[in-house]
């Protein structure tokens, strides 16, 4: 199987052997064309399978998955929004399909990523439990008595919802926890206070580990951000456990630590859940990809290995 995971920074392609193996992978950048973004990175990935069947003769991929971010339509095959890379209503399923010469499974690519962790990582031992990525943007895959909860392709947003009177976002709103505590803001909003440009979240964290008051500022603003924006989720959904991937869950303790601590201080009679890195990686999203492509060609072996959960 193909699998193409569009990112906001990077964009991965892989051939995924039936076992959910890599059997090669590709990564490049996320080609940006404002409104044309959509066309762009249906060529991107085209050129990516046909480099894949040069380098694999002996090797007939049957399908192939394509995840992306922003607000999903699965069941059209439309990438209805997104705030970072500029597409509105592109039908990304069938270019793709007509682009690539097989069936394509289109999905969210958080949602891609979380089955992934589910099915196969860090989330497999939990019925109830929610899947968040922190990198470009912050989104997250909800779990519910082992189903996953779509809400119509806008269900784990939350990245999206309003923690502070902060900067504005990219969606249009002011305030939004992917504009205060994603990896991309934290580096931002650092440049903005202090005049110094960083590569990164990363960054900001060695700078504030040295004693630099804006670089702890920032990185504090943003635990309190995720701690109250996980809050909601608590009294909401009542996870077993959060599982965090991305970017910035590769602070390791010094995100998951002091973040426990402040979801401790907010909730009152609510269970915390366990707040725990996600365990596949970087390649998430391309192996959730291809065990979407997987049920276009066994949906009788995946309905299946969702009835032994």
């Amino acid at each position: 199987m193909l699998a193409f995971d569009v990112g906001g920074t990077d964009l991965k392609a892989a051939l995924v052997d039936s076992a959910g193996r890599i059997v090669d992978l590709i990564r490049r950048p996320t080609p940006l064309d404002g409104e044309r973004t959509g066309e762009a990175v249906v060529a991107a990935t085209a050129e990516l399978a046909a480099a894949f069947r040069r380098a694999h003769p002996d090797v007939v991929p049957a399908a192939a998955g394509l995840v992306v971010p922003g607000h999903v339509d699965e069941e059209t095959g439309v990438g209805v929004f997104s705030e970072n890379l500029g597409w509105r209503d592109f039908p990304f399923r069938d270019r793709a399909a007509e682009a690539y010469g097989m069936p394509v499974s289109f999905s969210h690519d958080v949602r891609a990523a979380g089955e992934a962790e589910y099915r196969l990582g860090a989330a497999a031992r939990f019925r109830d439990v929610v899947v968040m990525a922190i990198g470009t943007g912050i989104a997250g895959a909800i779990f519910i008595d082992g189903t996953l909860f779509t809400g119509g392709g806008m269900a784990g947003e939350m990245g999206h919802s309003r923690v502070a009177d902060g900067p504005e976002c990219a969606c249009g709103g002011r305030g939004c926890l992917e504009a205060v505590a994603s990896a991309a803001a934290i580096a931002r909003r650092y440049t903005a206070i202090s005049g110094v440009p960083v590569a990164g979240s990363r960054e900001v964290l060695a700078r504030a580990r040295t004693g630099d008051p804006a670089a702890q500022t920032i990185w504090d603003s943003a635990l309190d951000a995720l701690a109250l924006d996980l809050s909601h989720t608590v009294a909401l959904l009542a996870p077993e456990a959060v599982v965090i991937g991305g970017g910035l869950a590769q602070a390791g303790d010094e995100l998951f630590l002091p973040l426990a601590r402040r979801l401790d201080d907010i909730l009152t009679f609510h269970r915390r859940p366990q707040l725990i890195p996600a365990r596949i990686g970087e390649n998430a999203g391309v192996i959730g990809a291809a065990l979407r492509a997987r049920e276009i060609l066994a949906p009788a072996e995946a309905d299946a290995l969702k009835a032994v959960r």
